[in-house]
């Protein structure tokens, strides 16, 4: 079987399910069948020649069957344009590209904490830790309540920037004082969001003692891991760098350092 297939796929759907953000839909049974939560796909959003000419990644949010899910904000030209596929339009994908988040491990509980779009990933995630009869419990941090979006997340707690629903303030702040409550033993957490969330996150972990792996969020050209765009820091090993696309871009939050 591939480890990664090169597919022009249909769309079934795109449409605007929270202020700004896109839940994209369309049919890949290669890729639906070889996916694994965390891993993301690498999308030129137009025909040659007519729009931007980089890829886009994405995380993959779900799988259904032969369909894949992707959860995306419009931040510039080439989201913009995929913000504006419609049925039967298609999409030039590379994937399922980088490596996964790990679920075998011997934990009982995860935490998912997430900020913004970085929930992308999670809906998927949360099926596969279903299916392996983990406690789940989800964080997730929004600007306000117009940009929420939860579907496929479970035991979900909210928090807005500006205490428009749920807790005011930052998810981390809200992670910390259910920590505070919790249980914590053979907990994982995994998280994904800007990236001083996820310092915070990290050392959250630290202070707690629990396992963490973050999916990195980065601008990547190629995706894998030839252009050498995407770099993030090493904390220890011979290597200095790795590349978020290549051997990301999930991390053990232990592994990288964040700036």
């Amino acid at each position: 079987m591939k480890s990664r297939v090169h597919k022009i796929c249909e769309v079934i759907s795109c449409n605007e399910i929270a202020e700004n953000t896109f839940l994209l839909k369309f049919i890949c049974p290669d890729i639906a069948q070889i996916a694994k939560p965390g891993q993301f796909l690498n999308i030129l959003v137009s025909n040659y020649g007519t729009g931007p000419l980089l890829r886009r990644p994405f995380s993959i949010s779900n799988v259904d069957n032969d369909k894949i899910e992707l959860i995306f904000s419009v931040v510039g030209s080439g989201t913009k344009i995929l913000s504006q596929k419609r049925t039967g339009n298609e999409i030039d994908v590379i994937g399922p590209l980088g490596n996964h988040f790990s679920i075998d491990d011997s934990f009982e509980a995860a935490f998912i904490v997430a900020g913004g779009v970085g929930i992308a990933p999670f809906p998927f995630l949360t099926s596969k830790l279903k299916e392996k009869n983990k406690t789940i419990k989800t964080f997730a941090g929004f600007r306000n309540a117009k940009s929420i979006y939860i579907k496929g997340l479970v035991n979900v707690l909210l928090s807005t920037d500006d205490g428009s629903q749920g807790f005011k303030g930052k998810v981390t702040e809200l992670f910390v004082e259910e920590l505070k409550d919790g249980k914590k033993a053979k907990a994982k957490i995994f998280a994904c969001g800007p990236v001083a969330m996820l310092k915070e996150v990290g050392r959250v972990a630290k202070d707690f003692g629990i396992l963490c792996e973050v999916s990195l969020e980065n601008f990547m050209a190629c995706g894998l891991g030839v252009c050498q765009g995407c770099p993030v820091e090493l904390s220890n090993g011979n290597a200095k760098y790795a590349l978020v696309c290549k051997d990301g871009p999930v991390f053990d939050i232990n592994n990288i350092i964040l700036h």
